[in-house]
C-alpha cells in the first residue's frame, strides 16, 4: 500500500505521475509524501528529493509550482539540496527571464489580465494569447510560455530561498550572474524576488577592516552569511563590546541571539549601539546590505562611531535559517591601527 512505502519510492512515483500529467496519482502520492516526511530522517529526505529531480527539470513551469514547494519543504526538513541545486537554478532563471518579458506582451493582451483560476478562465486567456501573439512578434508558444511564467514563477522561488541560506549552497551556486540579473528584473513584480536577490548578494568569507573610532582600535575580521546591516551591527557589538575588545555596554543576549540563530523578533526589539560609516565617512544604513559597503584595497572598511541618538529595530535578522559568521582574525598593532585611522574620513 502507498502509505507504507518510503519517501524515495513515493517521490519517484510522484515525479512519474507529474510527467505523464496524471493528476489523480499526483495528488495521491503528494498526500502520502506529506504524511511520510515527519517520519523520515535526513538520508531518506535527501533520497526522496533526489527522485524529484527529473520532474523538477521537465515539468511545465505552470504545473510545477507545487513540486517546487514540496522540494522546499524537504530541504527545510533536512534534505541535502546540492543534487537538485543546478536544476532549480536553471528553471528559476529561465522562468524569471520569461516572466520579465510579460510586461511588453501584456500591452498587447489589452486590459487587466488576472491569473486564470478555472478551466474556462484558462481557455479565455488562451484565446487572448493566440489573438495577441502575432502583433507582439511572438509565436503562440512563446507568448504562452511568457504568460505562464508571469503567473507561476513566484511559486518556484521558495525552492531556492531555503538552500541559499546554507553557505555551501551559496558557494556552489551555478549561473549566479544570470540568476541575479533575472531576479533584479522581477523584483517589483514577483513577491519573493526581493528575498531571493538579498540571498544572492550575501557575502561569504569576506574580509573586513573594522575601525572602532572611540578607542582607536582596528580589527581584521571575516564575515559570512549576514543578510543586512542591522544584523551586521548587532554582530559587531557582540564581537567588540560583548567580547571585551572595546569598552562599552555589552549588547543584550536576546539581541545577539536575534542576529544569530535565536528568536528573530525579541520582546521590545533590538537596540543599535553604534553608528556605522564607510571609509569615506558615508553612513552605512541599517536597511542596506554588507555588499553595499565599498571595498578599499580588497576589504570592506567599517568605521564604528558612538551613536548620536537612540535607534532600534523590531527584528535581528532577515533570514531565519541562515547562520552568520563574524570572526575577529586579529587586532592591528597600534602603529598599523594609527596608519589606518589617519586615512579614514
Amino acid at each position: 500500500m502507498i502509505g507504507h512505502r518510503n519517501l524515495p519510492a513515493l517521490c519517484a512515483e510522484l515525479a512519474s505521475a507529474v510527467l505523464r500529467l496524471d493528476g489523480t496519482e499526483s495528488t495521491k502520492n503528494h498526500r502520502a509524501i506529506v504524511e511520510r516526511v515527519p517520519l523520515a530522517d535526513e538520508a531518506e529526505l535527501s533520497a526522496g528529493l533526489l527522485q524529484l529531480g527529473p520532474a523538477l527539470s521537465d515539468v511545465a513551469l505552470g504545473n510545477g509550482g507545487f513540486l517546487a514547494t514540496l522540494a522546499a519543504g524537504l530541504i527545510e526538513m533536512g534534505a541535502d539540496p546540492m543534487p537538485v541545486l543546478g536544476v532549480l537554478v536553471e528553471r528559476l532563471a529561465g522562468g524569471l527571464e520569461a516572466a520579465a518579458q510579460f510586461g511588453l506582451f501584456a500591452d498587447k493582451l489589452g486590459d487587466d489580465v488576472p491569473a486564470p483560476a478555472t478551466a474556462d478562465e484558462y481557455r479565455a486567456l488562451r484565446e487572448r494569447i493566440v489573438a495577441a501573439a502575432p502583433s507582439a512578434g511572438l509565436s503562440v508558444e512563446e507568448a504562452g510560455a511568457i504568460t505562464q511564467a508571469w503567473f507561476s514563477v513566484n511559486d518556484w522561488i521558495p525552492a531556492l530561498l531555503l538552500p541559499l541560506q546554507q553557505k555551501r549552497c551559496r558557494q556552489a551556486l551555478p549561473q549566479r550572474d544570470r540568476l541575479t540579473v533575472a531576479t533584479i528584473a522581477m523584483t517589483e513584480h514577483a513577491d519573493d524576488a526581493p528575498w531571493l536577490l538579498g540571498l544572492l548578494r550575501v557575502l561569504d568569507d569576506a574580509p573586513l577592516l573594522v575601525a572602532h573610532r572611540p578607542s582607536g582600535k582596528v580589527f581584521e575580521m571575516t564575515m559570512s552569511g549576514v543578510g543586512d546591516n542591522i544584523q551586521l551591527h548587532l554582530l559587531l557589538a557582540d564581537v567588540l563590546v560583548g567580547a571585551g575588545r572595546v569598552p562599552g555596554e555589552a549588547p543584550d543576549p536576546d539581541w545577539v541571539a536575534a542576529a544569530r540563530d535565536g528568536l528573530m523578533v525579541p520582546a521590545g526589539g533590538v537596540r543599535l549601539q553604534f553608528e556605522l560609516a564607510d571609509a569615506d565617512g558615508d553612513p552605512i544604513w541599517g536597511e542596506g546590505r554588507p555588499a553595499d559597503i565599498p571595498l578599499v584595497e580588497g576589504r570592506r572598511v567599517i568605521v564604528v562611531n558612538p551613536p548620536s541618538h537612540p535607534r532600534g529595530s523590531t527584528i535581528g535578522r532577515q533570514y531565519p535559517l541562515m547562520v552568520p559568521e563574524l570572526t575577529v582574525d586579529r587586532e592591528l598593532p597600534a602603529d598599523e591601527a594609527k596608519s589606518w585611522t589617519s586615512r579614514l574620513s
